[in-house]
């Protein structure tokens, strides 16, 4: 599969690379089961095609779903406890918070009409299984699309075996031109063109490619194996050497069905086929999750017998051969293994009894990486690590569960574990870290530097986490500790981490004599990194609450100073963050502004919620200083979403919320309950990145008045539905509370949306929504709406 997004309507699902061969009937079957039953698993041997069958499929339907079609790999995820953060991140649902995250699944599932794909379910099956069956029952518009070399059992799953692809009778003569009719045969015709342009499939040579193709069982992925070598071999010498040399496996799956075992010979013989060092590489290759580069590669791969200048060599002869899968990432190309070739190439590793060498060069490699952007975190490359770092989390995973599984190398993985606060705080990656963090110190209890790190990194995530009670034990342990055994750095950490805690705990004195400590502390070691920033960023924070606004401003400058001098980004949009702040309490509304947006900008390009929801606050609140009450209204909505993924509501805290709510009396004082109601609500149904474009705006006015006359621009039947928009329904609850088709309700939206010239489902509400304002025919918003 192919890393671009399918277009058309929301959802992730992956592109395909290559033409989609002979499954138009499996195609119309999956269709037809996905329109009566809510979990369809694709079942049959590795090979067979399951993934390009449930991603073409998904594609054809996901007009049926507008909450659209997602797709989630899970053939990289090793541990059943990461399922549902795996398939929360593959939707692109964030969460910050402490809460189960099979709840937060739940939550987010339960009033959408969705398609999901489980793919590769086979190592997780009891875990799939379990995970599909509690989200049926709370989610009554989700389907399931699974693949898998098994059932999940669970009631109400359809299943439908993918076959391999059709072949021609071995004892029939073929007709001229008779190979288009097979698939097997159309699918070795194209590969075979791809790799040789010449080649081509003709009344001549057509017996050969049916033999070569009968001899593989009309399996896609064997047959595309296979396929390469016309580059190399005659089609004569190729169905020859698959007809009498192309032995069924020894070793392995002896006992398995026959489709199992003719892939795996496959396999085998394009194994077999390469050279002694490329079998090597694909052996080791095998450790890594989700993709690797040039550099990875030779890192982790090349040794004395594979010597790291001959990598990329190898590598071009791998992807030539089919094995390997190159993809562009920006300038640079990535490498993957489909899953069958890394499952036969971790069983060679196995074999070659060096599993554990190479997996120990891998977690050395990703931590030397993770090592390297801490340390460059503090600079102007903040962006590229964030990217970078996202981009190998599969790899980061697969190194941190080696380090708990092994006994012998949890203590590294406290290291790897702590070095990575930088992408658990700073990236909005907390629910993993936190869940990685517990892991490693569970597995290495005794004391030492490591453990330390690991306390209070732990702690400063629960701290963002909303988890006051747990953040305090951790940190209060590693304050203890290392006063005992004197880490002045890991005391400096720990005190200013419990200073955050008694900020957001409303003992505003002690905070501010806690930070004024770790700042000591941290000049005392020559301490200067953006955790340092924060702690006077913090204390200026302190400073605002009780009054003293200089000392805040004075201490955000400092911090804003240093931050631009080292070209940092992530904390030094909290500075500004803090200036605007004190600008709104000084009554400078405009600087205010200008500050929250680009603190917003910034925290935006770090994927980190709690920035942009603090900022957006700031927003709020500024416009309804400035009487801005529709904005200020529509922020507070923003807002008031994007909390429930990151924690408490301006973290529980009396001083932190006391603006809030301020802005919330007036607002709705000044707009009246209802108005306040559905502006707030219209804010609340923005997606996270329509409220950042919201709050960026600053060309929308006080009272945006629909263009054209609403009267003449809705008939009667187009209002209704408006009118059933604005209540929140979707178009089937729309068809039936109207008494019409689901597809004519559809015609309708679609009609509204033309007519009235916005893009979405919230912006027609907003629409009537302002109509309301206004009255007239249209303004009539529903009483539950207006409560």
């Amino acid at each position: 599969m192919g890393s671009a997004a399918v277009t058309g309507g929301p959802g992730n699902l992956p592109a395909g690379t290559t033409s989609f061969v002979g499954r138009e009937k499996d195609v119309t079957e999956v269709e037809r089961l996905l329109s009566k039953a809510r979990l369809v698993t694709l079942t049959g041997v590795g090979g067979v095609g399951k993934t390009r069958l449930a991603v073409q499929s998904a594609a054809l339907l996901r007009h049926a779903f507008p909450d659209g079609a997602w797709f989630v790999e899970l053939a990289d995820l090793s541990d059943p406890a990461l399922l549902a953060h795996t398939v929360l991140e593959a939707l692109s649902v964030r969460d910050d918070t402490d809460r189960e995250k099979a709840g937060v699944l739940a939550d987010h599932l339960r009033e959408r009409r969705i398609l999901v794909i489980l793919d590769n379910c086979e190592h997780l099956i009891e875990a799939c299984a379990a995970s599909a069956d509690a989200l049926l029952r709370a989610a009554p518009g989700l389907r399931f699309l699974a693949t898998s070399r098994e059932r999940l059992g669970i009631p109400g799953e359809h299943l439908w075996q993918v076959a391999p692809l059709s072949l021609p009778d071995p004892l029939v003569p073929l007709l001229p031109e008779a190979w288009r009719a097979y698939p097997a045969m159309t699918l070795f015709a194209e590969r075979a063109a791809a790799i040789e342009p010449g080649f081509a499939v003709t009344d001549e040579n057509q017996d050969l490619v049916a033999r070569a193709c009968l001899s593989l069982a009309g399996i896609p992925l064997a047959i595309e194996l296979a396929a390469v070598r016309v580059r190399l071999l005659s089609l004569v010498e190729l169905a020859t050497r698959l007809e009498g040399g192309f032995p069924l496996p020894a070793r392995g799956e002896r006992g398995g069905p026959p489709r199992h075992r003719t892939l795996l010979a496959a396999v085998e013989w394009s194994h077999d086929l390469c050279g002694p060092a490329e079998r090597l590489l694909w052996a080791r290759a095998s450790v890594f999750g989700g993709g690797f580069t040039l550099c990875a590669a030779e890192a982790v791969c090349a040794d004395g017998g594979l010597p790291a200048g001959s990598v990329l060599g190898h590598l071009a002869e791998l992807v030539d051969k089919s094995v390997l899968l190159c993809e562009r990432d920006g300038d640079k190309a990535r490498y993957r293994l489909l899953e069958p070739l890394r499952q036969y190439g971790r069983a060679r590793l196995q074999d070659l009894g060096d599993e554990d060498v190479v997996r120990r060069r891998h977690r050395d490699y990703y931590l030397a990486q993770a090592e390297r952007s801490e340390k460059e975190w503090f600079g102007p490359k903040q962006a590229e690590i964030f990217a970078r770092t996202r981009l190998e989390h599969a790899n980061l995973r697969a190194a941190l569960e080696f380090c708990v599984a092994t006994p012998s190398e949890a203590v590294i993985g406290l290291k790897l574990a702590a070095t990575l606060w930088f992408y658990w705080a700073g990236c909005g990656v907390l629910a993993e870290g936190r869940y990685w963090l517990d892991r490693v110190l569970e597995a290495a209890p005794e004391p030492g530097e490591g453990r330390l790190k690991a306390l209070w990194v732990n702690g400063y995530v629960s701290t963002l986490q909303g988890d006051v009670p747990r953040a305090v034990t951790l940190l209060g342990e590693c304050r203890k500790q290392a006063g005992e055994v004197g880490d002045e750095a890991a005391l400096a950490y720990a005190v200013h981490r419990l200073g955050c805690n008694a900020l957001i705990g409303d003992d505003i004195g002690y905070a501010k004599e806690l930070f004024d400590e770790a700042r000591t502390r941290y000049r005392r070691l020559g301490e200067m990194n953006g955790n340092v920033l924060l702690a006077g960023i913090e204390m200026a924070i302190a400073a605002m609450f009780l009054g003293e606004l200089d000392e805040a401003a004075a201490l955000c400058d400092e911090a804003r100073a240093v931050g631009a001098a080292h070209g940092e980004e992530w904390a030094y949009a909290y500075a500004i963050y803090v200036l605007a702040l004190v600008s709104l309490h000084r009554g400078e509304f405009d600087v205010a502004i200008g500050c929250a947006r680009d603190c917003l900008r910034i925290k935006r390009t770090f994927d980190d919620l709690l920035g942009m929801v603090l900022a957006i606050e700031v927003l709020a609140w500024t416009e309804a200083a400035l009487r801005h009450w529709v904005r200020s209204a529509t922020l507070l909505g923003c807002a008031r979403r994007i909390w429930r993924s990151v924690g408490y509501p301006m973290f529980g805290s009396r001083y932190f919320g006391a603006p809030h709510g301020e802005c919330e009396a007036r607002t709705r004082e000044a707009l009246g309950a209802g108005r306040y109601a559905a502006l707030s609500r219209r804010g609340g149904e923005f997606t996270l990145d329509e409220a950042v474009t919201y709050a960026l705006d600053d060309t929308e006015t006080e009272d945006i008045a629909p263009t054209g006359d609403i009267e003449t621009v809705l008939t009667d039947r187009e209002h209704e539905v408006a009118v059933l928009i604005t209540e929140g329904l979707s178009n089937r609850e729309i068809a039936g509370r109207l008494v019409i088709s689901r597809r004519t309700a559809e015609g309708h939206v679609h009609r509204i949306l033309r007519k009235l010239g916005v893009d979405s489902r919230a912006r027609i509400a907003a629409w009537m929504i302002q109509a309301a304002v206004r009255g007239g025919r249209n303004g009539r918003i529903p009483q539950d709406r207006q409560e």
